[in-house]
């Protein structure tokens, strides 16, 4: 039997090679993800163990919500705290640590590198004079307020040398520094593709709002003194509010933390290469199956001659192990080749992606080659079992087995009811995850389906084939002869494009819900912030305030507080001002009087503490200072703008650091491109502010979707090259079991061109078929999972992108139409006569 199955894998090789390129692409895409996660996740983790080089034990600010004290209290690290960690037994000195951020332009005032990946610290000389986790490559430490040293990498980007001026930003204000040295490092943000800027302790101390006091100390251990040594001895002086970590749970963390990324980087595209299976999977079973339907005369003889059932079923099992081993070995290479090709990709795009060797783990190599073979030998599984159950005596004659009516109704009955169970899922889902769940059940009901709904559909397009003349008519009838092979056909196209159509209609419902908020929210112009959403100086509001063309300007300070008991953050606003700088809709009150100890709440937090309008708030402030406030209005709150909403002058008294989060602002003539650059001007051109306008705001949330949803265009663009070898493997093979037919036809006086056209339109009609049927299914997702999305956008309303909805048809007649290219062709060079003597 092994030999037979053999025998037929090498006598069918043209119809199996579109086999084995279906599994090949699934499993490609299932290795290139695990290359690539494994790859990026492994040099994160190398440059995440660098970076802890040198650090045994951590000393870090710690304090949860639950713990006692004023809202802004922040655990402190002191000189002193870092001179006892120094002295402690088994100690062989201590570092202290002060970061935040810092924008670093280039000499053309760009910003470098990303505004999240911006950082600056401190230069902490140790023995000798050197900071060991800064090794000078050229020039010297910086010392005092005016000098800066900056990673070789930043400095390679940006053409500096030591001794150019480079503009830094911390909070706004654009600071003028002499580029003292260049230095080298394993910062994992840097090794990303992230800046680094070191000012000396005490500018660094300065800038970040901790004169003589730290982010962390980093103690290092004597030799011979192990971490959990060191560790004992450092928390014994300790104060309540800080912790000591040993530099290999740092490490450890941080790879966790690593993993997770990755695990859901990874989740998300294993989905999509499930996909792709999912959708090999039909054209497998359905490839198998045509090829049973085939050989029942040889299937049937074999069995006269005493194979048994089982032997038939091994035989095409056997068969299919050899196909998916085959698939899975070059799956493996190609998926090796888009793993490395990804993350060049990426890289070449500005992605901060850390340098590292391509890694294939074992478990990739073991993953690949079970996929290709389980999947392949599990769609050929059924078709083995139809084989087995062929009758001896069908070796005496040409009958093929047809699908009983009885079968028909079966599958029907049971098609119907998935989908039913699926859409009452859907319709009723109260989380994303149980969504799914009903949308898997509903694609599966409606391909159980498809034969039925394959009959009604396709003669709704009589009239269009008809146009074509009898090689239109005669592909109409063709398409709707086998429903089942029609319906396997059109189901991987349809997969492909219901996932599409749902993402883009989800897509554009969100876009446009976004647009509506930032439009009825806000009256601001413009709105100024940090690129890395850090805070602002209060000094970018004074000067966008005395700017000429301002109208009105208002900044959001945030203030943490305790408010009814909870943790919360006043946003302090200018009272005077911010009614012309918003548009909210309120359900009670207004902004109009905003002082003292009013406040105005979104209505989400007047719902969950019982607040109304003059109701009283107890409030302990910042410092610790306990007050009151009053409930003066009440405004149904949005992604933009929501929370409490008090006075500058009522938080201003209880905050040690002033610092704003953004500044709304409103000009004269409007927003506009001249006004802009000039509020730019005024800020200095800091290429680490943004200024936005409404428009703005919107593009640069619609850019994530944007991006989101392209990434999601190209894997699924997979999932349809596997749906346009499924139509070729379908007609080739649909052509094969037909040349009796073809060649009679041809007899008869239908010549090669109407032949072509016959197979043409045939494949042009089940590929709309898919078509429709995706489109239709993706609508139908789009608009259920609108109302899981407008509990968290209340603008959401449901769009029909009409425009791409018709791109996808049109792509679903290009797929047929190049589909039908090859088998076309092969139906038209059929020998008449010989075709007509074919068994």
């Amino acid at each position: 039997m092994f030999r037979t199955a053999l025998r037929n894998v090498l006598a069918h090789k043209a119809r199996l090679l579109m086999t084995v390129l279906a599994v090949m692409l699934g499993v490609a895409f299932v290795s290139g993800t695990l290359v690539f996660t494994s790859t990026i996740s492994a040099a994160q983790k190398k440059s995440s163990e660098k970076g802890f080089t040198g650090v045994d034990i951590a000393i870090q600010p710690h304090r949860q919500d639950g713990d006692k004290g004023n809202p802004g209290d922040a655990p402190k690290l002191t000189q002193r705290l870092l001179d006892q960690a120094a002295a402690v037994p088994g100690a062989a000195g201590a570092t202290g640590a002060v970061n935040g951020f810092a924008a670093i332009a280039d000499k053309q005032g760009k910003l470098i590198g990303e505004g999240f990946n911006s950082t600056g610290a401190n230069y902490y000389p140790g023995t000798g004079g050197k900071d060991a986790r800064y090794p000078l490559k050229s020039g010297r430490a910086p010392h005092g307020a005016g000098e800066i040293a900056l990673d070789a990498k930043t400095a390679e980007r940006g053409g500096y040398k030591a001794g150019d001026t480079v503009r830094v930003s911390v909070d706004g204000p654009v600071l003028e520094q002499k580029l003292a040295g260049i230095f080298t490092t394993d910062d994992g943000n840097v090794s990303a593709g992230g800046s680094l800027a070191l000012f000396d302790t005490p500018t660094a101390q300065k800038l970040y709002g901790k004169p003589g006091e730290f982010s962390e100390i980093y103690v290092k251990a004597a030799a011979g003194t192990s971490q959990a040594a060191l560790k004992s001895a450092v928390e014994k002086i300790l104060p309540a509010d800080a912790e000591a970590i040993t530099g290999k749970q740092l490490a450890d963390d941080q790879a966790r933390m690593i993993a997770q990324d990755q695990d859901a980087q990874r989740t998300i595209l294993l989905t999509f290469a499930g996909i792709a299976l999912f959708v090999g999977i039909f054209i497998i079973a359905n490839t198998f199956t045509m090829l049973v339907a085939q050989r029942t005369k040889e299937l049937a003889l074999m069995r006269a001659v005493g194979a048994s059932r089982r032997q038939v079923t091994r035989s095409v099992l056997i068969e299919a192990f050899l196909v998916g081993t085959a698939a899975g070995v070059t799956g493996l290479v190609a998926g090796i080749g888009i793993g490395s090709g990804l993350r060049s990709l990426l890289a070449s795009n500005g992605a901060p992606l850390p340098d590292g060797p391509l890694v294939i783990e074992p478990s990739t190599i073991v993953v690949s080659l079970a996929v290709g073979i389980v999947v392949t030998m599990l769609s050929a599984w059924l078709p083995g079992r139809r084989a087995a159950k062929i009758p001896p005596v069908a070796a005496m004659n040409s009958v093929h087995a047809v699908p009983t009516t009885r079968s028909l109704v079966v599958r029907n009955s049971i098609g119907g009811a998935l989908t039913a169970l699926g859409a009452a899922v859907v319709l009723t889902a109260s989380a994303s995850n149980t969504m799914g769940l009903g949308a898997g059940v509903v694609l599966i009901g409606v391909f159980v389906l498809t034969p039925l709904l394959s009959r009604p559909l396709i003669a709704a397009a009589s009239p269009v084939l008809r146009l074509f003349g009898m090689p239109g008519k005669l592909a109409q009838q063709n398409a709707v002869r086998n429903p089942r092979r029609t319906a396997a056909t059109a189901s991987a196209l349809m997969i492909g494009l219901t996932l599409i159509t749902g993402m883009t209609v989800i897509a554009g419902s969100v876009q446009q819900a976004i647009d509506k908020m930032a439009t009825s929210s806000m009256k601001a112009d413009y709105v100024v912030s940090m690129a890395s959403m850090t805070s602002l100086s209060p000094d970018v509001e004074k000067k966008l305030a005395a700017h000429p063309d301002v109208t009105a300007s208002s900044p959001v300070r945030m203030s943490p507080s305790r408010v009814d008991g909870d943790f919360k953050d006043l946003s302090g606003v200018n009272g005077a001002t911010i009614g012309k700088l918003t548009k909210l809709d309120f359900t009670a009150g207004s902004f109009e009087g905003l002082s003292g100890d009013k406040v105005v709440i979104d209505d989400a937090l007047a719902r969950t503490h019982h607040w109304k309008l003059g109701s009283s708030v107890p409030v302990t402030f910042e410092d610790g200072k306990k007050g009151t406030l009053t409930v003066s209005g009440v405004y149904k709150g949005n992604d933009l703008m929501r929370g409490m909403m008090v006075d500058l002058r009522t938080i201003a008294p209880h905050q040690t650091e002033i610092s704003d989060r953004q500044v709304m602002v409103k000009t004269k003539g409007g927003a506009g491109e001249s006004v802009k650059d000039s509020l730019r001007k005024a800020l200095g051109d800091n290429p680490a502010i943004q200024i936005q306008t409404k428009q703005d705001i919107s593009n640069s949330i619609a850019k994530g979707i944007n991006l989101l949803l392209n990434i999601l265009y190209g894997l699924l663009a997979m999932a349809v090259i596997v749906a346009v070898l499924g139509v070729i493997n379908t007609l080739a093979m649909s052509v094969f079991e037909r040349q009796q037919e073809i060649g009679m036809l041809r007899a008869i006086g239908l010549d090669r061109k109407g032949i072509k056209r016959m197979v043409r339109l045939e494949s042009l009609v089940i590929s709309l078929f898919g078509g429709v049927m995706g489109i239709a299914l993706g609508v139908f997702f789009g608009w259920a999972a609108g109302d899981l999305i407008k509990k968290g956008i209340n603008t959401y309303e449901l769009v029909l992108p009409w425009g791409r909805m018709g791109l996808f048809l049109l792509l679903a007649a290009v797929v047929g139409v190049l589909a039908a290219l090859w088998p076309a062709r092969r139906a038209a060079k059929l020998n008449m006569l010989s075709a007509i003597k074919a068994e």
